[in-house]
């Protein structure tokens, strides 16, 4: 029988033959997977192969929905979007808020999986049963804002929209998916892929609900849910810091514990923080809103009213974008960097990797790596809005020096070479985010595991990160909890980052938000199982073991897509600039990250070589993963922990 929760179809869309096919759900799939995130990867995973191009037609694009997407569960609005990617070429993977996720599943799909690449330029308009391939070549070429506006005009306002804008078809290796106006998939590329399809746009209508179990049981836990949310513990922070002030209020809040990335993460505290505040980004708020079943609302709509930039609106900007576009490039300009911000969401740019790769070509320029020939006439200086807002136009059109920098900090540094690859601060090929492993140590081993590069959304503690003592103590005892709870130590970062990876990768196949799972800690395994069973009225998914092992089975599925790809333990490391340049100021003065221990403990508690950084056979085979190791077999030989495995 199917269960509550999901639609049990998944639409399958040929772009080359512009037709579709509609195949079901195996519950068995959903219970082993979850949804999401775990249904991407067991797609992706056999659909692909390591010698399919991310930019050819042969790649694949799930959009992917969870069982809790549009079932009124807490902070449960969100989707996914999973491919091969553009700027890694390994594990690609972005997740955004809104309304665009719960209206896939009122069309009466879990998931829409995308093949081929059409001959021209075309939109996939999605009415329940109903697929249109609409003509697009009078959408090519334009902004973000103007394709949706004309979209909803033409075929409805009741429409949700995801959309590229011109550097997703120009094939910026990093450019994003903007949905909705101001939500964004930003990470690994996504845009490229769609624009190597010809793909501008999907836009979704649907008339359907989601079913549930046990309405009864599932309303109680709802309500304990938002009594946590609004009235319980947690309720201060939640509504009052991310509420009032969104994420930029974490700019301040990471300023005082010298972790806010500054001049190209050369330094983690910056003196004119407080220009780029939540605080100070107040006066420019003109609307505040919420995505889809949530009560947090820490989605704010930002206007420039006057002065150089009037005119400017945009959503947030979020704290990765203030950073990336503003401390890391040392302007201190509020109203410059909400500029910019707006500039990277009509174009469709990911605010951090382009932030961070401008922020290479200054550190380049300072250094004397780069010519006056190379740049133009451009003088990237610390601290010139003007020369960053004239890059990320150039970037977007792949123009002079933009378009190196359209290819990423690592491909970029090649090209420019002469000790550049020093200051490209990525790993695996992705920029790294607004974090710093000298003042977080467990953030060296959230960067360097990441299958999708140096990444804040997969693994990021705030157990150590905030001092958390008591949820440090629930979740790893009290011996533990003084050295979990002290974010300049190595001691015990690798259980504490392998548990989050963990629990995100549940987070990410529900889906829920990161905030309440991840800050404030609100929910852990027991409240997901707690939500899942009365929901779906899958038995399993009562039993917090199950769930838990799910997880690493999604965990490993995705470390494996990756191994296939020849990307494993040598990949495993992070810039020298955070191993060998001690923290120059602030709070964290004299501090490096020193990654191996952790490094050696996460492989430990993940059951991995530690050599090699390969999975143990019984690994795969206890989580029921035969299938991946049979295929990764013809590529190496994995260790048993019966024949000299180490750990």
């Amino acid at each position: 029988m199917q269960p509550k929760g999901y639609t049990g179809r998944i639409l399958f869309i040929d772009l080359t033959k512009q037709k579709y096919v509609v195949k079901p759900l195996e519950v068995s799939i959903a219970k082993q997977f979850i949804g999401g995130s775990g249904l991407a990867a067991y797609l992706l995973w056999n659909m692909l192969n390591e010698n399919v191009h991310p930019l050819s037609p042969d790649n694949v694009l799930v959009v992917a929905t969870g069982p809790a997407t549009g079932a009124l569960a807490p902070s449960a609005g969100r989707f996914m979007v999973a491919s091969k990617s553009p700027i890694t070429g390994i594990w690609g993977e972005s997740h955004a808020g809104g309304f665009f996720g719960p209206e896939i599943k009122y069309a009466g799909y879990d998931a829409i999986v995308i093949t081929g690449r059409s001959s021209e330029p075309v939109s996939l308009i999605i009415n329940d049963d109903e697929v249109t391939f609409y003509r697009s070549q009078h959408l090519w070429g334009l902004d973000t804002r103007t394709a949706t506006n004309i979209i909803l005009d033409s075929l409805g306002r009741d429409l949700h929209v995801m959309v590229i804008g011109p550097a997703g078809e120009n094939m910026v290796k990093f450019a994003s998916i903007m949905v909705d106006y101001y939500r964004a998939l930003g990470r690994t590329g996504m845009g490229a892929v769609m624009g190597s399809k010809n793909l501008k746009a999907i836009a979704v209508r649907g008339s359907r609900g989601v079913e549930v179990h046990n309405p009864d049981e599932f309303t109680k836990v709802v309500e304990e849910f938002l009594y946590i949310n609004t009235r319980g513990p947690w309720a201060l922070p939640a509504q009052l810091s991310l509420g009032k002030y969104g994420t930029p209020n974490l700019v301040s809040l990471m300023n005082a514990i010298g972790r806010l990335p500054t001049k190209n993460h050369w330094t983690g505290y910056w003196e004119h923080a407080d220009k780029i505040s939540g605080e100070a980004l107040l006066k420019y708020r003109i609307s505040r809103g919420s995505c889809f079943s949530c009560m947090i609302m820490c989605k704010h709509i930002t206007m420039v009213g006057g002065g150089k930039y009037a005119g400017t609106v945009t959503g947030g900007p979020e704290y990765e974008s203030l950073v990336s576009l503003g401390s890391n490039l040392l302007i201190d300009n509020a109203e410059a960097v909400i500029y910019m911000n707006q500039l990277c969401n009509l174009y469709g740019l990911d605010t951090i990797s382009t932030g961070k790769v401008i922020s290479f070509l200054f550190e380049c320029y300072e250094r004397g790596l780069v010519s006056e020939e190379e740049l133009r006439g451009l003088k990237p200086t610390w601290g010139n809005e003007e020369t960053a807002i004239e890059l990320i136009k150039m970037i977007t059109y792949r123009q002079g020096i933009g378009n190196v920098l359209a290819e990423g900090v690592a491909r970029a540094a090649r090209i420019i070479g002469r000790g550049s690859e020093y200051y490209a601060l990525h790993v695996k090929g992705l920029e790294v985010s607004a974090q710093d492993p000298r003042a977080h140590k467990s953030v060296g081993v959230t960067w360097a595991t990441s299958v999708r590069g140096a990444d804040h959304l997969r693994s990021l503690t705030t157990v150590d990160e905030l001092g958390y003592r008591d949820i440090a103590i629930e979740r790893f005892g009290a011996e533990m909890a003084n050295e979990v709870c002290n974010r300049l130590s190595e001691g015990y970062k690798g259980v504490v980052v392998k548990d989050q990876e963990d629990l995100f990768a549940l987070v990410d196949s529900v889906i829920m938000c990161k905030y309440g799972t991840m800050w404030p800690p609100m929910y852990y395994f027991d409240f997901i199982a707690r939500l899942l069973y009365p929901l779906t009225g899958i038995e399993e998914f009562s039993n917090v073991k199950h769930l838990r092992e799910a997880a690493e089975r999604i965990v490993n599925l995705k470390r494996c897509f990756n191994l296939r790809e020849g990307i494993g333990k040598e990949y495993e490391t992070i810039p020298k600039r955070f191993t060998s340049e001690p923290m120059p100021t602030g709070p964290a003065k004299g501090h490096v990250c020193n990654l191996e221990p952790m490094l050696k403990e996460y492989y430990l508690y993940r059951r991995w070589d530690y050599n090699t950084g390969l999975p143990y056979g019984e690994t795969l085979e206890e989580l029921g993963l035969n299938f991946v190791l049979v295929e990764l077999e013809k590529r190496y030989s994995l260790p048993r922990r019966g024949n000299g495995g180490s750990s």
